[in-house]
C-alpha cells in the first residue's frame, strides 16, 4: 500500500468525509489515479474476500448483483415469463502469479493450483442441494489471474453431470456420519467441482473470455 492510499484509508476510517474530500481535492490527477489503481488491485486480489470478483462476474454475465451473504448472488428478468426472475450463483476464483514464483524459488512447498473451471460450495447440505435444484438457478464460474478476468462460463445448476458430482460428495459425507449420535447441524464442509463436471452440459455459454493471443500470455 503506497503512502497516499494509506493516508486516505486512515482519514476515511478516523475522520469526517469532509476531511477526506479536502485531502483528495488537494492531490493531483496522477496521484488520484495511482491511489484508485492501488486500491482496486488490493481489493480484487484479496484472499479473504471475493466480493468484487463476484460482482464483476455477475454484472458481466447480464445479471443484477445482489448484496448480502444470504441467498443467491444475482438475478435478471425472465424474458419469456413477465415478472419472473432467473437467479444465479457465482463462483469466482483468483490465481496469484506470486504463488508460482514462490514455488519455483522453494519458498512454497506445494505447487499452487491452476485455473480449472473449478469452484466450491461451503457448508453444503442435502437440504441446500434440494433447494438449489428447485430454484433452477444458473451457475456462473469465473477465473481471474492477478485480478484480471480470464473467463466466465454459465450453465444450468440442474445439469445432470453437475448435480451428480454434488450428490456423490454428499453421499460420502452421509456415510461417514453413520453411527454418529446426531447429524443435526452438521454439513459437508466443502463440495467442489471443476470443468469436467459441467463441460458437456446443455445450454452452456461462454459469457466472457480473453482473445487467444491474451490467453496464451496466461498459459503458464
Amino acid at each position: 500500500m503506497n503512502k497516499e492510499l494509506e493516508e486516505v484509508v486512515k482519514i476515511y476510517a478516523t475522520g469526517k468525509h469532509s476531511d477526506l474530500s479536502l485531502y483528495l481535492l488537494s492531490k493531483s490527477k496522477d496521484t488520484l489515479i495511482s491511489v484508485l489503481t492501488d486500491l482496486l488491485t488490493m481489493y480484487i486480489n484479496d484472499k479473504n474476500s471475493s466480493t468484487i470478483r463476484e460482482f464483476i462476474t455477475v454484472i458481466l454475465a447480464g445479471y443484477k448483483h445482489k448484496t448480502g451473504k444470504i441467498g443467491y448472488n444475482g438475478f435478471k428478468q425472465e424474458a419469456y415469463f413477465p415478472g419472473g426472475t432467473i437467479k444465479c450463483e457465482a463462483k469466482p476464483k483468483n490465481i496469484r502469479t506470486e504463488e508460482f514464483i514462490k514455488y519455483s524459488e522453494g519458498k512454497r512447498k506445494t505447487k499452487p493450483a491452476k485455473l480449472n473451471g473449478g469452484g466450491n460450495f461451503t457448508d453444503y447440505t442435502w437440504e441446500r442441494l434440494i433447494r438449489d435444484k428447485q430454484e433452477n438457478i444458473n451457475m456462473l464460474v469465473s477465473g481471474f489471474i492477478d485480478g484480471r478476468l480470464i473467463y466466465i462460463i454459465e450453465f444450468p445448476f440442474n445439469c445432470p453431470q453437475f448435480v451428480k458430482r454434488l450428490e456423490e460428495q454428499l453421499q460420502k459425507w452421509k456415510n461417514k456420519l453413520k453411527g454418529s449420535r446426531t447429524t443435526t447441524g452438521q454439513f459437508l464442509r466443502s463440495a467442489n467441482f471443476n470443468y469436467k463436471n459441467f463441460i458437456e452440459c446443455n445450454d452452456l455459454q461462454i459469457k466472457f473470455i480473453l482473445t487467444k493471443t491474451k490467453l496464451s500470455e496466461y498459459k503458464p
